[in-house]
């Protein structure tokens, strides 16, 4: 069957919700409350402007996801695409999920003159995963990532 990339609707809340539990469980060894990430997934589908998730489905079986969030540059004047939230299903690892959907979205910011470049952040020691960025094309960036969390 043919991989399919699509937008999520409010109908996949409990996909992504799961997929971002497992995520951030297998990246950083951290448990999410579900409540606050349900709220959060259900929020980012209910405005576009806080984020847009696009899931990939073989046979009705969702395998994978990435969510994109956006950045103004005014240095640039244009906008950063921020891709986040990238999960695949364990048993679908090393088929192209992964792949398909970032073409996916690269070929959408080519075809948008507003949008200058995708950006991503990876975990320091997720090496596999910085591996696989890097084989899409990705560069390391000159920046180092610091934050007041929580407030």
């Amino acid at each position: 069957m043919a991989l399919a990339i699509r937008p999520a609707t409010p109908a996949d809340v409990p996909i992504i919700v799961e997929f971002n539990r497992c995520l951030a469980q297998e990246s950083e060894s951290k448990t999410l409350d579900p409540e606050v990430l349900k709220a959060g997934v259900t929020a980012a589908l209910a405005d576009p402007h806080k984020a847009l998730y696009f899931l990939a489905e073989e046979g009705g079986t969702v395998l994978g996801q990435l969510c994109l969030t956006t950045e103004w540059s005014d240095w640039r004047n244009g906008w950063l695409w921020w891709i986040q939230s990238v999960y695949v299903r364990p048993e679908a690892r090393r088929r192209g999920i992964f792949r398909a959907l970032y073409q996916h979205i690269y070929q959408e910011a080519r075809e948008n003159p507003t949008v200058i470049g995708l950006r991503l952040y990876v975990e320091r020691d997720n090496q596999a995963a910085q591996q696989t960025y890097l084989g899409m094309g990705m560069e390391w960036t000159n920046y180092l990532m610091l934050q007041r969390y929580p407030l």
